[in-house]
């Protein structure tokens, strides 16, 4: 059978960044904080990129247009920075340089919607491959979050025929792993043509999907979990019910991630159970190394054990085989669901800690909800 490669899209750079989806914990640097672009006033920006090894650093694009290039300097952390002293107000492109080559702001806010590549490899008539049928549409939306006093985005998809119609649907919120956003699903997920393929298939039923931003930017995923968990209860949720047509309740109402989207969606199922009729996990579990996080889970779970076998239709934990890096952290916290009697579901294929892995879930958990 014919492999065919389709390139998608790229960049004019020779450096990316690639969105980190895995759930680990890594040694933390200067990066991790580094506020790349800050307006200091009287038309002075003051542009930073951490890069230890670098010999030379420079910054190009319109920001700079008609003024001598600022010389960067290096501090003991490893951080270059360099300060533009005539800047205007306005909306301005702009890279660095970094020893001769393109590097696009690795730290930026659309670091994750302007530095990627991507490149589709199928082997003939590919489940998640835009076809030749009825496409549904997806919307890019913005809500206020009380939570985090900021307007966030998500990304709505609603089946073909939405618009003509009048009836009331369940909705699937479904969140990306960690480094990545709410554009994740979309994109590389594959989950707009998955789900279309899927209903123009009369595989599924017609639903809403709400992919929302699960990343917020903190120092310790601890802090990350239980912020978008508030920002979906308060926030979120009551967007999606004000503004499109929904049934407005749990047996009508899925959550689903992957990776720390899984930890989130953990945090959400099992305080919020009486809002999730439908609860899937992917590539995901509680670190092994939090040994008072098990401590807690394995009491709290045994307290809502009857009340949440009664509430929730269907738990769901899958994985990418013994080669999925979540793999060792789900089945050790499965053991305290199993101490606890919650009833779940569990399978695993190969596949990995990789979208390849996710794309496959989707396509094969959606026909299972509602």
């Amino acid at each position: 059978m014919k492999t065919t490669l389709l390139f998608l899209f790229g960049l004019m750079s020779t450096m990316i960044t690639i969105p980190v989806t895995a759930q680990w914990r890594h040694t933390p640097t200067p990066n991790d904080t580094l506020q790349s672009v800050r307006v200091l006033g009287n038309g002075q920006v003051l542009f930073s990129i951490y890069a230890p090894q670098a010999k030379k650093v420079q910054i190009a694009g319109d920001i700079q247009s008609g003024e001598q290039q600022p010389q960067f300097t290096k501090n003991d952390s490893g951080v270059w920075s360099a300060a533009l002293q005539e800047s205007r107000d306005g909306v301005y492109r702009y890279h660095f340089i970094v020893d001769g080559v393109n590097v696009y702001d690795p730290v930026s806010k659309l670091a994750n919607e302007t530095t990627a590549l991507a490149t589709i490899v199928r082997n003939g008539d590919a489940f998640f491959m835009q076809k030749r049928v009825p496409h549904g549409a997806i919307a890019r939306r913005y809500y206020y979050s009380e939570t985090l006093a900021i307007t966030r985005r998500l990304q709505v998809w609603t089946p073909a025929g939405y618009e003509r119609s009048t009836d009331k649907l369940p909705v699937l919120y479904l969140i990306h792993g960690g480094g990545d956003n709410d554009l994740a699903w979309p994109s590389i997920g594959c989950a707009c043509d998955i789900l279309d393929n899927l209903y123009a298939e009369g595989k599924i039923k017609p639903m809403i999907v709400v992919m929302p931003n699960g990343t917020i930017q903190t120092r310790e995923m601890t802090e990350e979990v239980p912020l978008f968990t508030k920002d979906l209860v308060d926030n979120i949720i009551p967007f999606i019910e004000s503004n499109y047509r929904v049934l407005a309740d749990k047996d009508h109402r899925a959550i689903a991630g992957l990776s720390m989207g899984g930890l989130e969606t953990l945090d959400v199922g099992l305080n919020y159970y009486k809002l999730f009729g439908y609860q899937i996990v992917l590539s995901s579990g509680w670190f092994t190394t939090d040994k008072n996080v098990y401590s807690e889970k394995a009491v709290y779970l045994k307290k809502i054990a009857a009340d949440y076998n009664k509430n929730v239709r269907c738990l769901y934990f899958t994985q990418g085989g013994p080669e999925d890096i979540a793999y060792n952290n789900c089945k050790e916290m499965l053991k305290l669901f199993d101490a606890a009697g919650i009833k779940y579901q569990y399978s695993e294929a190969p596949g990995g800690h990789t979208w390849y892995t996710w794309r496959n879930n989707l396509y094969d958990f959606a026909p299972k909800l509602f």
